[in-house]
């Protein structure tokens, strides 16, 4: 497995795993927030009692097989409403958390009708480790995790050795790893967790299209380059342990 290269602070590098310069759409997202007091509703989008079901057949879920990719921690939806009218020959599982958020996504989600989008409020760790089977993602996303940046809580950050270990069992062979953080500590951290872990390679974090195109259109991501903060980008692909094969 290629190391990565570490970024260089002071101008855009080229590594596989790059710093973005925060050339990004600052656009407000105010005019996406629910007004007046229209309850929500997360129709069936919202999977509120995923955790309880054991392992979870995506294709049920879904209705169809499609490849299926996964965000971690949706927030307010915004890379889900982006990416789900932009690729209808995939599903997507956003898995959230905080209940309030869920809802609030999967009442957008719901509005938007995308049929491709489901919603699961539940503990990203246990549904990754209990619920999901072996091979059964294409892609996983991480958008701006929580850095828990004092040093006594670094163990409530999410990307840890165990849990990268369950990544790469449920990725199929070729499936990707995406993470994107703003925190230059925690970028460190998941470099060393995530090139400790076997059964990854290197591959080049896929571009902006332009310059002031967004990562992943998420409102962590308008709200920091807004800040002009950097971003740290990594990309990792699944390989075959045992043949040490590409796919």
């Amino acid at each position: 497995m290629q190391e990565p290269v570490p970024c260089n602070l002071r101008a855009l590098a080229q590594p596989v795993d790059t710093l973005y310069p925060a050339i990004m759409r600052t656009e407000s997202v105010k005019h996406l927030m629910r007004k007046g007091k229209r309850p929500l509703d997360p129709g069936g989008v919202l999977l509120d009692d995923v955790v309880s079901r054991g392992r979870v057949d995506l294709a049920v879920v879904f209705g169809n097989a499609r490849p299926v990719e996964v965000e971690i921690g949706v927030g307010k939806g915004a890379f889900l409403l982006s990416r789900a009218p932009a690729r209808p020959e995939i599903n997507l599982l956003g898995i959230e958390y905080t209940k309030s958020y869920a809802v609030y996504s999967a009442d957008r989600v719901r509005r938007a009708d995308l049929a491709n989008v489901r919603i699961a409020h539940c503990d990203a760790v246990h549904f990754v480790t209990v619920c999901l089977d072996d091979g059964s993602l294409r892609r996983v996303h991480i958008y701006f995790p929580d850095p828990w940046p004092k040093r006594r809580h670094h163990r409530r950050r999410l990307i840890q050795p165990r849990f990268i270990g369950q990544i790469q069992r449920v990725l199929q062979p070729g499936g990707q790893l995406i993470i994107v953080t703003d925190h230059q500590d925690y970028f460190r951290q998941i470099q060393q967790v995530v090139t400790n872990a076997s059964g990854f390679a290197s591959i080049r974090f896929p571009r902006a299209a332009s310059a002031n195109a967004e990562i992943a259109g998420t409102n962590y991501e308008r709200k920091y380059a807004a800040q002009g903060r950097p971003f740290y980008c990594i990309a990792r692909m699944r390989y075959d342990r045992t043949t040490g094969k590409l796919f």
